[in-house]
This record gives C-alpha cells, structure tokens and sequence, in this order.
C-alpha cells in the first residue's frame, strides 16, 4: 500500500495524544483546588475518571472496531475526543469536570486499538509489522514523557484548561488526515456484539481497577478493597467463560493458548508494572527531595521518555540478531540496571551521571513494548486485530494501576518505618503518612521546625526510594527470565500464514 507510511503518520498522532493525554492533567490538579474549589475526593476522581472509563471499555471498542470498521471508530472517537476536551477546558465546578472526564475516557477507548489494529492490517509484511509497530510503540512513550513538560509549559502562561484544549488541533489533524488516507478495514464474518459480555468486561475490569486504585489511596485494609477486588476477580472470571460458550466472543480465549500471546501479555503488564510506580517516584523524588519545579521535573526525565521511541526503532533489526526473546529480556535487564542505579541516589544529584542511565532504561522499554506488541498482534487473525491490541492495552492499564498501588505502598511503608521525626515538633500525623504530607506540615511551621522536619522527611523517603528500586530491579530481573523461557521458540520472523492458523 503506497499510503501505509501515512496512515502510520495517523496512528502514532492520535496515540501521542492519547499517552500525553495520561500524564499532562498531573500538574494542573493543585490549580483545580483553586480555581474550581475542588475537594480531595474530588480531585481524586477527576485523575482516576479517564482512566476507569478508558480502561473499561477498550476490549468493547477494540471489539466493536473490527465490527463496524477501525477507520470509521477510530473517526467518530477523534470526533468526540476533540469535543470532550473543549467541555472539559471550559468546565465550571468539580461535577461537571469528572463527567467529562469520563467521557474523554470513552473517546480515548475507541482510538487505542484502533490505532494498533489498523497499523497491523496496513503493514503485512513481517518486517515492516514490526519496524511499524516500534514506531508506534515509541511514540506513546514519547508522549509519557511530554505531557508533563507540556503541562509545565501551558500551566506556566494559561489556566488550567489550556491543558485539554491542545487535543483539539491534534485531533483535527487525526480527523482530516483519517478520512483522506486510511483504508478500512473490519471482520467480514462478525456477528452481533453480546450485551451480557460487554457489561461483564466493563464491570470486571472497572471494579478491579477501582480496588487497585483504593489500595494506593486508603491501604490494603481499608473496606472497599477486598469487596471491590473479589468482585473484580469475579466478574471477569465470570466473563472469561461466557467466551468459551459464545460463537463470536468479544475476545477468543483460545488465543492465550499460544504462548507468543499469553507471554507477551503477562511480560507487559508485570514490565508497566514496575516501570508505572518508579515514573511517579522518581518525579516526587526530583521535586519533594531535590526541590525541582515541576517544569524542571519533566524536562528531566524528558531523554528517558524519548529514548523509548530510539529503542521501538532498533527493536525491529535487534530481533534478527539476538531473537524475540532475548530482546524482550535484554530490555528488562536494561532496566533492572537502571533501578540498581536508582538505589544509589541521594539528597543531592549529579544529573549527567543519571542521564545515561535514564537513556538506557528507556531504550529497553522500547525494546520490550515493541516486540511484546507486536507478538500480541501478530499471534492474532488480522479480523481481529482490534479485539488483541484491546486486550494489550486492557492489560497495560492493569499493570500501571497495580504497579503504583503495590511498589507506592512498598515505598509509604519503607518510609514510615526510616521516618525518624524531632521531638520537638507538634503534632504531625501527615507528615508520619508521606513525604507530601511532610511538606504541607512544614507549611505551617516556624522555619528552624520545617527544617528538621523536611531533613528527616526527605532522609526517609530516600530509603523508602532505595527498598523501592531494590525490589523493582529484582522485579524486572525475574520478569526478564520469564521472558526468555516463556518467548523461546518463538520464530525471528513470524509468517502471516502461521500466526493466523495456530
């Protein structure tokens, strides 16, 4: 197809935009508590909205795509994409502002697998699958890493909503360049979608993710969470079955049975699942602990971010020399390196000794993600591209919502346990939870206090960041082993006719 490399063009802007998307709102929460008077509760369900309605919906979506057409979903969802972002900018209160929240959720939900799928029915060629899918793969870690400098920026001259109203253009240009250059493409042989399992899958992953998410906020041992995750388990216990009975399931859970597919799922969640925590970490660590603007912040994990879309690149050519699997285990250890580095950090910071590390930490994650994607799609039928990259990116979600709710519950408990407080200080029961709540304590003290407090708050949370990367660097060790047993065999380059019959 002489357009293929445009229609990738496409698909790597709308999953820029998607990934920034994710990261850009962190900043701007503190203005909202201003501006709109925004309580905690609040606040919390304006971060976690998006993800809870993206995350519920994407194997519905990604279903419904290769039903109705990937071009034609992933148009109407850039349609109501660009049309949420302008009702979330202009959002008067709280309510209003979660509501459309949810709904960029939904648009964002059509666009994901859609973006995947199409770039897997567009490239045919093995190669050049997986040349282009390293390049998608980059590009949404690339956008990771701009949306907090781009949020930084915007915030630094507009309010808040300056952060939601750059999704328009981009979204027109995905608009306009869609209609004119993507093919279509769908399941000619797709049945109707069955309501019982859509409202199976949505529950079922919502509740879970909402259990992993209160974990984070509250504890493990707070009410809601082994209701809400036992409901989860069951859920999509519950869904998994009604696939084994259906003619045309949502999803054919006879693809795990193809260990390029059950493998490359479970590496990428448990690899985001490392990697999601430590982003967040290492951002508190470079502003609560170093004191770094968060303009500052971003700009410097910035080179990590980018040098995942150099490692999606080389990952195409690597596979011929080293296999699928030592590639993706190559990647890990790269990162199971970076995190032994982390370790080692301190109150002060030679930021061009971190630099290289950071690049080789992010050219592994595009290393892993790249091959990873492109096994789950290529082990797939093309008819049903949108149901496995939904799946992917389902278990994406899964793993980022796991990884800070565990390794931040490991860091809050190393923290906690090194936190050695002056005797002289009054009441500090925030400080004892975190190091954020250190810091709104300091506040409020007379300047000698603050500065005891925050030497033994910050002294703390360096040991909780040193036991954190410990355990992450193991982590990814163990995950990189997982890798090379559970990808070996799998061939360097995987014929189309293979990966559709077995």
């Amino acid at each position: 197809m002489k357009n293929k490399w445009s229609c990738l063009a496409i698909a790597c802007l709308a999953t820029l935009l998607l990934s920034l998307d994710l990261t850009v709102l962190h900043l701007a929460l503190p203005r909202l508590v201003t501006d709109l008077g925004a309580n905690s509760t609040q606040l919390l369900w304006i971060g976690d909205m998006y993800g809870f309605a993206l995350a519920g919906l994407l194997v519905t979506m990604g279903n419904l795509g290769d039903r109705i057409g990937r071009k034609r979903l992933l148009l109407i969802g850039a349609a109501a994409f660009g049309a949420a972002s302008v009702v979330t900018a202009y959002a008067p209160n709280p309510e209003l502002l979660i509501a459309a929240r949810a709904l960029l959720g939904v648009a964002g939900a059509t666009i994901m697998p859609s973006t995947l799928s199409i770039v897997r029915n567009v490239f045919t060629e093995p190669g050049e699958r997986t040349a282009a899918i390293g390049i998608w793969s980059g590009m949404s870690a690339a956008g990771f890493a701009i949306g907090p400098v781009v949020g930084g920026l915007l915030l630094d001259h507009f309010w808040w909503g300056s952060v939601f109203l750059i999704n328009v253009p981009i979204m027109l240009l995905v608009l306009v360049g869609g209609i004119l250059v993507l093919p279509e493409s769908r399941n000619p042989q797709a049945g109707r979608p069955d309501l019982v399992s859509v409202v199976l899958s949505f529950a079922g992953v919502v509740t879970a993710v909402y259990a992993v998410k209160e974990a984070a906020h509250k504890g493990l041992e707070h009410a809601d969470v082994p209701a809400a995750g036992a409901a989860g388990v069951l859920l999509l216990g519950l869904f998994v079955w009604r696939q084994t009975r259906l003619p045309e399931p949502l999803i054919d859970v006879r693809l795990f049975r193809r260990r390029a597919f059950s493998a490359s799922i479970v590496t990428n969640l448990l690899a985001i699942f490392t990697m999601s925590a430590m982003m967040l970490l290492f951002g508190w660590y470079l502003q609560l602990v170093l004191g770094w603007s968060p303009l500052q912040a971003g700009l410097a994990q910035l080179p990590g971010g980018l040098s995942g879309a150099v490692g999606g690149i080389l990952a195409a050519k690597l596979i011929h020399l080293i296999g699928r699997n030592g590639v993706v285990a190559l990647g890990l250890a790269m990162n199971a390196g970076a995190f032994l580095y982390y370790s080692t950090l301190g109150p002060s910071l030679n930021y061009l000794a971190l630099l290289p590390i950071m690049i080789i930490g992010g050219v592994g994650i595009g290393f892993t993600f790249t091959v990873n994607n492109d096994n789950v799609l290529a082990t797939a039928p093309r008819e049903r591209a949108g149901a496995a990259a939904a799946v992917s990116e389902t278990a994406f979600e899964l793993g980022g919502a796991l990884g800070i709710a565990i390794l931040g519950t490991v860091l809050n408990s190393a923290y906690q346990t090194n936190l050695r407080l002056p005797a002289n200080l009054p009441s500090a029961d925030s400080a004892r939870e975190s190091i954020a709540g250190a810091v709104s304590t300091a506040a409020t003290l007379p300047p000698d206090q603050a500065d005891q407090l925050m030497r033994a708050a910050q002294t703390a949370f360096i040991e909780g960041l040193h036991t954190t990367a410990l355990v992450t660097a193991a982590l990814l060790a163990l995950v990189a082993l997982l890798a090379l047993i559970g990808l070996r065999g799998v061939p360097k380059v995987i014929p189309e006719e293979v990966l559709t019959h077995a």
